[in-house]
């Protein structure tokens, strides 16, 4: 029969309920803070609009030679944000380029994020080795180099497509991932845990995967979010240099047409500004969340 003594101890945990008890002291944290709510909300509108956008907007209505809409229009019945040159709606392009522009945010932020957590683990595990050292000067070949000219270089050789950007992006952008992995993972494998690990006969793969990489994950999570901000503006400047997939549609993509058709010139302001209101509000929101994470 359990004592009263036994009773009043505090109930261990498994490993599960740790990590959920944590989650949810983090969640009530972040709950508490009215930048991250509000950038977590503008998130999911973006996201929700995207991952519906097949659903709002048909091929037809983005197809140039279907469109029946009025030439240059503003904004009017039927068309709340105007139309472009070829009688297109610009919400609809913006539903339909939302797709598109985190895709390419996403799945870019992530290839980075992988490349940089290989290259910094292994030359922070093996920091002062030859390892490090190659490691360490091929990450900061990549930081000096000035990213434009890289992406630039890339996409010319790579060709104008979605997938070529995304690998375009995540090929220049991960040596800053890296440099901070690799600062983390010097300090955590000096810890007494992990010498202790290696003295009952922890292989490395058990050192990296058991201790090194969960220590580094929320440094590495909270430098991919910020990525994917980041990875949507790349993505804008390449579409508007021509050097993105011609007939995909995102947002940097209606930007360049309405550079090179003379929006600014003209004053269609409907077709221009939209778009790039959408970029930075899902920037904004990104480095809010990036703030209370």
């Amino acid at each position: 029969m359990a004592t009263a003594e036994t009773a009043a101890r505090p109930r261990k945990l498994s490993p599960w309920g740790r990590r959920r008890a944590t989650v949810a002291d983090h969640w009530g944290t972040f709950r508490a803070s009215k930048r991250g709510m509000t950038g977590l909300a503008i998130l999911a509108f973006f996201l929700a609009v995207a991952i519906a956008s097949p659903l709002l907007v048909s091929p037809d209505d983005l197809d140039p030679a279907l469109a029946t809409g009025p030439l240059h229009a503003p904004p009017q019945a039927g068309y709340p944000l105007g139309t472009d040159n070829f009688g297109r709606s610009v919400l609809d392009l913006l539903i339909a380029g939302a797709r598109v522009s985190l895709l390419v945010g996403i799945t870019a932020a992530v290839v980075a994020m992988l490349i940089g957590a290989v290259v910094g683990i292994t030359a922070g595990y093996w920091g002062g080795t030859k390892i490090d050292t190659v490691l360490n000067a091929f990450t900061n070949w990549f930081l000096v180099i000035p990213w434009l000219a890289l992406a630039i270089a890339l996409a010319t050789v790579l060709g104008p497509s979605l997938v070529n950007v995304i690998i375009v992006i995540g090929i220049t952008s991960w040596a800053s991932t890296a440099r901070i992995v690799r600062s983390q993972a010097l300090t955590v494998r000096e810890r007494s845990y992990v010498e202790r690990s290696r003295a009952i006969g922890g292989g490395q793969w058990h050192v990296i995967t058991r201790h090194i990489l969960p220590n580094v994950f929320p440094v590495l999570f909270a430098n991919t979010i910020l990525m994917v901000a980041l990875a949507i503006l790349a993505e804008t400047t390449l579409a508007i240099l021509g050097l993105s997939d011609p007939v995909a549609i995102s947002w940097g993509k209606t930007i360049e047409a309405s550079f090179t058709a003379g929006a600014a010139t003209a004053g269609w302001w409907w077709w221009l500004l939209p778009p790039g209101i959408c970029i930075v509000l899902v920037t904004l929101a990104f480095t809010f969340f990036l703030d209370n994470v």
